[in-house]
């Protein structure tokens, strides 16, 4: 079903779904700056500790599989709410734990709730846009999963200053509460009836089977998840690379990765204006040629010796700003033809790009070296794999 939107006014369907989107980030990040504190209000390790984040992304990997066929089957709405009420109550309940192993548990819980967020405002935007319409809505998404990384931790650090580490969950639970309660009284159905699927095992399997042999949808996801990857291989490096390696004081590293942040939500919104005049094609093609120009030429100069700060940020804002155009029009275009299978898609898109990010995240953690290349070497191959990915889906189309 097409949007009859005649003006630039963003509905307030949209924002809702942009808020929805935020929620898996934001548990993600609000609890990072209590890592030290959990450690020891539980008696745990930092590796400990630790784990209850791979744990949580390990969910959201696994449950997104299992939101799309419910989406087909029984809708947008209902699914979305059961996954928000039992997010709002693993949060409760991580709150209020005792020991590192539940924590570890109810964080797995919170995120099998967390992922509905995740997958059903992908689909509930094809649902009601053309492809066009469904890049630049989804600009507005990656807009919002650009800030709450930034955001997240300066707001768990303000929560965990005031009440501990448990007011962070306690937070997260009533952000649950509310979202729960604008989806139930301000939330359409957006799948047509006839456009409802069987939710037996032969009919999902055969879904996910159907979409895994569909080269047009996989090489676009790819091509977004191993940009998302490069995305989480910056997470997960930056710190150790710019506080570690370039000695930067502590109190500038947010202003650095504030910047690389702001590349990717500024072109996000540019992306958006342009769709207005260029297909999603379009830009996805130029955008993939300047990512893996930007991510080469930082490989080239870590290898030679003669990457500074300077040229390390330039190189890092251009692989950012590429990728702001990336995601958001080749999930479009990977969504663009699913039909009646929009909610699977969703999901199984949304895994890849998860599964993209968890593998690029654990080679930097594991690839340990006093100077940028992990960082330069593993962008580049995320960039290189995307442009490949992407190349072969716009060959196909």
């Amino acid at each position: 079903m097409s949007s009859k939107r005649t003006n630039s006014r963003v509905p307030g369907w949209l924002f809702l779904m942009g808020a929805l989107t935020a929620l898996g980030p934001l548990a993600i990040d609000m609890y990072l700056p209590a890592f030290p504190m959990i450690g020891e209000g539980l008696q745990a390790t930092q590796g400990e500790v630790e784990r209850t984040l791979a744990s949580y992304l390990l969910g959201l990997a696994l449950a997104q599989m299992a939101y799309g066929p419910l989406a087909d089957r029984y809708g947008r709405k209902r699914p979305l709410l059961g996954g928000l009420l039992l997010f709002t109550i693993a949060s409760v309940c991580c709150a209020f734990t005792t020991d590192i192993e539940h924590l570890t548990l109810w964080r797995i819980a919170q995120a099998f709730g967390g992922a509905a967020s995740m997958v059903i405002p992908r689909a509930v935007i094809r649902d009601k846009l053309t492809t066009r319409e469904a890049a630049q809505a989804l600009s507005m998404l990656l807009l919002i999963m650009g800030v709450t990384p930034i955001l997240g931790p300066i707001l768990g650090a303000q929560v965990m200053f005031i009440v501990g580490w448990r007011g962070i969950f306690a937070i997260m639970a009533v952000v649950g509460a509310l979202l729960m309660f604008a989806c139930l009284k301000g939330m359409q159905e957006t799948l047509p009836p006839e456009n409802q699927i069987s939710l037996r095992v032969s009919t999902i399997a055969r879904n996910y089977w159907g979409l895994l042999r569909d080269r047009r949808f996989m090489c676009y996801s790819l091509a977004g998840g191993f940009g998302s990857a490069g995305l989480f291989t910056y997470i997960a490096g930056s710190s150790r690379i710019f506080l570690h390696v370039y000695d930067v004081d502590p109190k500038y590293f947010g202003f650095l990765f504030g910047l690389n942040a702001a590349s990717l939500i500024f072109t996000s919104q540019v992306s958006a204006r342009l769709l207005n005049r260029h297909s999603p094609e379009k830009l996805l093609r130029i955008a993939q040629l300047a990512i893996v120009l930007a991510s080469a030429v930082g490989l080239i100069l870590s290898f030679t010796g003669w990457l500074s700060l300077t040229s390390l940020m330039v190189c890092l804002m251009g692989f950012m700003g590429s990728q702001g155009f990336v995601n958001p029009n080749a999930a479009a275009l990977a969504l663009s033809s699913q039909g009646k299978r929009l909610g699977v898609a969703s999901a199984l898109m949304g895994t890849v790009h998860m599964l993209c990010g968890a593998a690029a995240g654990w080679g930097i953690s594991h690839w340990q070296a006093d100077t940028a290349l992990p960082l330069t070497a593993i962008l580049a191959l995320c960039a290189l794999l995307s442009w490949l990915f992407g190349h072969a889906a716009l060959r196909s189309s």
